[in-house]
């Protein structure tokens, strides 16, 4: 068979982020979708998040989200709404804040973006597979190879300087850890806190004090 493919979301063996309170279930990689990315995100439980809060600024993506299963409410800064399961929500603008809360058991959104005007790149934050699988030599060498492409965005530095910590890469992670922050002073707050660099804040260069 060519030419196209077929998968169940029920097959998909999902990956636990956000501190395990999202599944993720990787269709863009399974598939191997090269023209925009698409994921299916799950929520156990009501209360739980089922889109995190974020931003598409760094990659200018647009996005479409689909609730397949349950109920969820979406939050776009100051509006809120309601989407049950058929709802499909358009987020045409990369900078604006959005989250979705699922209020339902087994709440499922298909989210689909892409960028209007350039081609698509799949995004850093899939590395997040190998740190949840334990290898955190691979989740840093994958942000590292992004960050080739985004050498001066902060967030993707500190992401880096993250994993170069757990991967036992200290004198990398804190040089990233450095520029990013001096990139972006707001991230010193989450640094300060990040068990992620819990090995690192005891050595004298330290950029934090």
């Amino acid at each position: 068979m060519t030419g196209w493919r077929s998968i169940r979301l029920d097959d998909v063996e999902p990956i636990p982020i956000e501190g395990g309170q999202i599944l993720w279930q990787p269709l863009r990689r399974l598939l191997d979708v090269g023209a925009f990315g698409i994921n299916a995100f799950v929520a156990r439980n009501p209360g739980d998040d089922v889109v995190e809060e974020h931003t598409e600024e760094m990659l200018g993506l647009e996005e479409v989200y689909v609730v397949l299963a349950g109920r969820a409410t979406f939050a776009f800064e100051e509006e809120t709404l309601d989407a049950p399961a058929g709802t499909v929500v358009f987020v045409r603008d990369p900078a604006l804040g959005r989250h979705a809360r699922a209020e339902e058991p087994q709440t499922v959104v298909l989210a689909v973006g892409g960028p209007r005007a350039t081609a698509y790149e799949p995004p850093a934050w899939e590395a997040e597979r190998h740190r949840v699988a334990g290898d955190f030599d691979a989740y840093a060498d994958e942000l590292l190879e992004a960050l080739e492409a985004w050498p001066d965005h902060p967030g993707m530095l500190y992401v880096a300087a993250c994993a170069e910590a757990l991967a036992g890469r200290d004198d990398a992670a804190i040089g990233h850890l450095r520029r990013a922050v001096g990139l972006r002073p707001t991230l010193a707050e989450s640094a300060r806190t990040n068990d992620d660099f819990a090995t690192l804040r005891d050595r004298p260069d330290w950029p934090l004090g």
